[in-house]
């Protein structure tokens, strides 16, 4: 069993007991990545653009310098699937610790009989296959399909086997029934038990009360957590009680091994008791960082949450320190880490917590207090982890402004509070990663919506002229052939906060259209066979910039996108009153990558949905450009 280069990752990986590794002790000849030091090396109050005239180092390899990396277990995400002809689709994940040339074979297994092989020869360009049906009588006991990894004329072991798609209901998703008829919010993905198989951490209802006093309402209940196996089993309820009052900036959690044992743990903001005011509001009482065991959600670890001085007593103070996250980081390289975060428009304090051994370490805090103003307010409504100054160890984005592996200041734009940033290989055409922002502070000049260097915060391009308020999440995937990268959208507001004016750009920061895509953002999803995602604009899921060909339609709410079973390709998470359901596509691929989750700013985007304003996981590497192994 082979390692596998990784593209754009710097990294290989390779199991190890239960868990996988990145190991560092061979690479490609070069990578592209930025200087470790930017800020670290300036002081504590350096801001982007100090460094206007640095560009990113990382020209040789860094293979040498780059640690291991752990990551969770995965089995093969078998999935079987019935399609309109009558066929059935099966589809299946491609593992960095797969031989290259590995080939599958697919077999079926009907009632007590052996199992037949389906191919003739092994599966090697995609992970997919199209099989007949079978006949079907009513002494047949139940169809299973199983794949087998091929090398060297010699079989692999087989894959978990996965039942046939009952013929009479050909739904396109995978249903899971949830507990009662209620919505959800807000979903984490991780494996809870140390099976390979993904599950599932919801927080319902779908309620969201806002902080801000001109939004916010009394909670007229309480959020529930609640655990399903991947297969639909239910595991557990954990009710957050009236401590926690019922809205997204209250309540984040995040679901992922962090103790490195193979299962998940769930990491949320907690507190104690009934502490609310005669009007509703929850302004005293202890708060908790909590830890709970993913098998049976129960608390095995807290600690206390950053607290509310600073904040102020007032209704203002109330909104700005009701602003809380959670995020994982590889702070070491090696280990996760859990990022802790309070505030967003004023003060913002940060702790990083490390759990072991079934405690919480302090790793570090930071807080912004005594910066300067190009350090105020710069937070967001989401937070990416990653390692952007090609040092192996991940920083902390917090919005316009990133802290270093330890905690300690990197750069700031000082734009201001962002509604939207992604992060990722947008630009392949120039080494490293880059930020796309859309800046909901008033840009009176430029730079509203902008591209940034990752390493150092340096402004690439930007709108220019003024912008009142860059609204919701924008958009940023690669929607558009013709261009290299990612397309990035974002919207502006008129005066009363409805839609006023967009723009789609290039990577390079040409301006594409002028177009409308779906207001103030658009969701995307890899969906059909190209290296393109799709755009999915209400129920439909479109090619741009083909807007009114759908080639899938979805039912229910919005929750997410990631890429949980089957191929590359991602699913969408949609829910409707008792119901979580699971979109599949069934389009046969055209080629076969490594699956998403093994891309580490994809996994820790993934992991952060379960807070925060959604935004779909990018990746560190440009699909479109980057071949399949």
């Amino acid at each position: 069993m082979l390692p596998r280069w990784i593209a754009g990752l710097g990294c290989m990986v390779v199991f190890l007991t239960g868990q996988v590794v990145w190991p560092a002790d061979k690479g490609p000849p070069t990578i592209s990545t930025g200087s470790a030091s930017v800020a670290g090396k300036r002081g504590l109050l350096a801001t982007a653009t100090d460094e206007k005239e640095k560009k990113p180092s990382g020209s040789g390899s860094l293979s040498a310098r780059l640690p291991a990396r752990a990551a969770e277990k995965l089995d093969r995400g078998l999935i079987a699937r019935s399609c309109p002809d009558g066929k059935v689709y099966l589809s299946w994940r491609l593992l960095e610790t797969d031989p290259a040339g590995v080939g599958f074979h697919v077999y079926r297994r009907v009632g007590s009989a052996e199992p037949v092989r389906l191919t003739s020869q092994p599966i090697t360009k995609t992970t997919d296959f199209l099989a007949d049906r079978p006949p079907f009588s009513a002494s047949d006991s139940r169809t299973f399909y199983f794949v087998r990894p091929v090398q060297a004329d010699k079989e692999g072991p087989p894959s978990p086997q996965v039942p046939a798609p009952d013929p009479k209901d050909p739904k396109p998703y995978l249903l899971i029934p949830l507990q009662g008829q209620y919505t959800f919010q807000k979903v984490g993905i991780a494996d809870l038990d140390g099976d390979g198989l993904l599950d599932y951490v919801i927080k319902q209802p779908a309620d969201n009360i806002d902080p801000y006093e001109a939004y916010w309402k009394p909670s007229p209940d309480t959020y529930k957590l609640e655990a399903y196996r991947g297969d639909g089993q239910f595991l557990w309820r954990y009710d957050l009680g009236w401590a926690i009052e019922r809205g997204i900036w209250y309540s984040p959690y995040v679901v992922y091994d962090l103790d490195g044992d193979g299962r998940a743990e769930v990491a949320v903001k907690t507190g104690q008791g009934d502490p609310r005011d005669p009007d509703g509001r929850v302004r005293k009482g202890p708060e908790y960082l909590t830890i709970l065991d993913g098998r049976t959600g129960k608390p095995i670890a807290q600690t206390d949450w950053p607290s509310r001085d600073g904040f102020g007593d007032d209704l203002r103070g109330y909104n700005l320190a009701s602003r809380n996250q959670l995020g994982v980081a590889y702070l070491d390289g090696r280990r996760p880490s859990l990022i802790v975060a309070r505030g967003t428009y004023s003060l913002m304090k940060v702790l990083a917590y490390d759990f072991r051994a079934g405690k919480l370490q302090l790793r570090w805090r930071w807080d912004n207090q005594g910066l300067p103003r190009s350090w105020q307010g710069q937070g967001a409504h989401w937070m990416h982890c990653a390692d952007i100054d090609g040092d192996g160890r991940d920083e902390v984005l917090l919005g316009s402004c990133v802290l270093d592996d330890d905690g300690k200041p990197l750069w700031t734009t000082g734009l201001g509070h962002p509604d939207h940033f992604y992060l990722g290989d947008i630009d392949p055409t120039r080494p490293g990663l880059e930020i796309y922002y859309g800046i909901e502070t008033r840009q009176r000049e430029r730079n509203g919506m902008c591209l940034v260097e990752a390493a150092t915060g340096k402004i690439l391009w930007g709108h220019e002229g003024p912008t009142r308020h860059v609204h919701s999440f924008g958009m940023c995937s690669d929607i558009d052939p013709r261009w290299p990268g990612s397309e990035c959208y974002s919207a502006d507001t008129d005066e009363k906060k409805q839609f006023a004016w967009a723009r789609l750009r290039s990577a390079q920061g040409k301006i594409i259209s002028q177009e409308n895509l779906g207001g103030f953002g658009a969701r995307t999803v890899y969906w059909d066979a190209d290296s393109q995602r799709e755009l999915i604009l209400g129920r439909q899921i479109v090619k741009y910039p083909q807007l009114k060909n759908p080639i899938g339609q979805i039912e229910g709410r919005f929750v997410a996108v990631a890429d949980i079973v089957g191929d590359w390709r991602e699913e969408i998470i949609t829910c409707v009153p008792g119901q979580m359901r699971i979109y599949i596509t069934t389009i046969p691929a055209k080629d076969r990558r490594i699956a998403l989750l093994r891309d580490p700013i994809y996994r820790i985007d993934v992991a952060h949905a379960a807070m925060g304003y959604y935004q779909v996981p990018m990746l560190s590497y440009d699909l479109a450009s980057t071949p399949g192994p």
